[in-house]
């Protein structure tokens, strides 16, 4: 949200130098600025691939079972998306939402590689469950170090 205030300050301080700068001189510095991108402290929708059709997952699960491992690579990448949803649910002060996606890609992975289409699930019901529990196994392996607390520390400042 900050960013978006920083790009707005700076284009109304653009449009107010606007009258001094002159018509050139202020289209030439538009160009410039469309070229440069923004980060915005959070992930945008182009982050990650688009989830793959129903056609398209059937056949890379198809061809993943017979061990095409590009087959298992598009269904990891492709289901990205889903794993930074659930890390929605679990942003703490402790770690990063990256961290979290990390560690709910390796659920997603674990998921992918033990999927069995047998069970009559579909398969991101099944790894968005393996990466919730990834996520929730770091958790409870790191409980008992929530409560540490670091000699560098100060306790009862304001």
């Amino acid at each position: 949200m900050s960013s978006f205030l920083n790009i707005n300050y700076i284009i109304f301080t653009l449009l107010f130098k606007y009258n001094l700068l002159g018509d050139v001189m202020f289209l030439r510095l538009l160009n410039l600025i469309k070229g440069f991108s923004f980060f915005t402290g959070s992930y945008s929708v182009n982050v990650f691939p688009p989830p793959l059709s129903s056609e398209e997952e059937n056949l890379c699960i198809e061809r993943m079972l017979g061990g095409d491992i590009e087959a298992r690579n598009k269904l990891i990448e492709h289901n990205l998306r889903l794993v930074a949803h659930l890390v929605k649910k679990f942003e703490c002060d402790t770690l990063s939402a990256d961290d979290l996606i990390s560690i709910g890609t390796i659920g997603l992975i674990k998921g992918i590689d033990s999927y069995n289409p047998d069970k009559n699930i579909k398969i991101t019901t099944y790894i968005a469950k393996c990466a919730e529990n990834e996520i929730l196994m770091y958790f409870r392996a790191n409980k008992r170090r929530n409560n540490d607390v670091s000699l560098n520390n100060s306790i009862g400042v304001d």
